[in-house]
């Protein structure tokens, strides 16, 4: 596959994710705070929540590693960025979280494995087969350095959100609270800001469509969501901040 045909598969899968946003924004995913039973069966959520993450990175390792294209050293600094940040989310997280009792219905965690096994695919076949692309010293490029920042900077305000959340409840507390640190003064939901931000830096260090695509459907699907968040806190607590914004500080 060249750069030209799987560039056209990422602009189609950008024109799906833009299509869905309106969707999204009305439709709230119905699991965590939004659970329903009304989506058909459920799994338990943690063994839901690692079904669906798990299948990114190992989609991204399958095509990367078995890729047989020139693979420069910032090739193998992206993938272990994808690692890294899949290695949090599909077996650290959902061990630290508490979801126990909590359900997840099979269409959502469908829809999400599907969504990652095309996304691992993409990302993971462009830097495994087209790594020619780059030249030797691109990770002395202004693109790299500035798109590593922003992933580093993103990670760690999506992993001190996450904390914040997870340290809101004490041992055998159920139910919410209003969370106040960190970026939490600003916004509902700094963890999705983080995760925007964090594939934001990933798309602009590997300046390719594969990992755009995974930018823009990063940014499709977690404002809307972070919108639902944002309206849920401020109709269950009479107290919530009127000036907290939903995911973007000072905007949105």
């Amino acid at each position: 596959m060249t750069i030209a045909e799987i560039n056209s598969i990422a602009l189609i899968w950008i024109g799906i994710a833009l299509v869905l946003v309106p969707v999204q924004l009305k439709v709230t995913a119905p699991y965590g705070r939004h659970s329903t039973n009304q989506w058909g069966p459920t799994l338990p959520y943690r063994t839901g929540w690692i079904l669906m993450e798990i299948v990114s990175p190992l989609m991204f390792c399958i095509f990367f590693l078995s890729g047989n294209g020139y693979k420069p050293a910032f090739t193998w600094i992206a993938a272990g960025l994808w690692a890294c940040h899949y290695l949090n989310r599909s077996l650290i997280y959902p061990f630290r979280a508490k979801m126990g009792g909590k359900r997840i219905p099979l269409a959502i965690s469908a829809s999400a494995i599907f969504f990652n096994s095309v996304n691992g695919f993409l990302n993971g076949y462009f830097l495994g087969n087209l790594g020619s692309a780059y030249p030797d010293d691109w990770v002395l490029s202004w693109p790299f350095w500035l798109g590593l920042t922003l992933f580093i900077l993103g990670f760690g305000i999506n992993l001190q959100s996450d904390n914040s959340l997870i340290s809101l409840r004490k041992p055998g507390e159920t139910g919410y609270k209003i969370p106040q640190n960190g970026l939490f003064r600003w916004v509902s939901c700094p963890n999705h800001f983080g995760e925007i931000v964090e594939w934001t830096g990933f798309a602009v260090l590997c300046w390719n469509m594969p990992a755009l695509s995974f930018a823009v459907w990063t940014a499709a699907n977690l404002i809307p969501r972070a919108i639902s968040h944002h309206h849920w806190y401020k109709d269950r607590f009479q107290d919530y901040p009127a000036d907290r914004k939903a995911v973007l500080p000072f905007l949105l």
